[in-house]
């Protein structure tokens, strides 16, 4: 954080504080959350992911399927999307979220 914005987010958190009583409501299941400042935490982040991946053939963070799923873009942008690709892994999965 730069110096000049050092000031308005402390300013920030002291209204918060003293604003009264407040609730945290922490992310729900199916998140986590990896500290990957070493390359031993990147590595061990890299392999949950590659896991999980890999048991519940699912992708994590794919936004062409997220894009999909919310309405952003429509089965045919998505099957585009997954051409453009070619016949990789990744548009494979891309044909595969989109039945019919």
């Amino acid at each position: 954080m730069s110096g000049s914005a050092l000031p308005a987010a402390t300013s920030r958190s002291t209204n918060y504080f003293c604003a009264g009583p407040s609730t945290v409501q922490g992310p729900g299941r199916g998140y986590a959350w990896f500290d990957t400042g070493t390359h031993e935490s990147l590595l061990d982040a890299a392999e949950f992911v590659r896991t999980i991946e890999m048991r519940q053939d699912l992708k994590i963070a794919c936004v062409e399927e997220v894009a999909y799923h919310t309405g952003y873009i429509d089965r045919e942008r998505l099957l585009t999307l997954a051409r453009h690709l070619r016949r990789g892994d990744h548009a494979r999965y891309l044909e595969q979220r989109c039945p019919g």
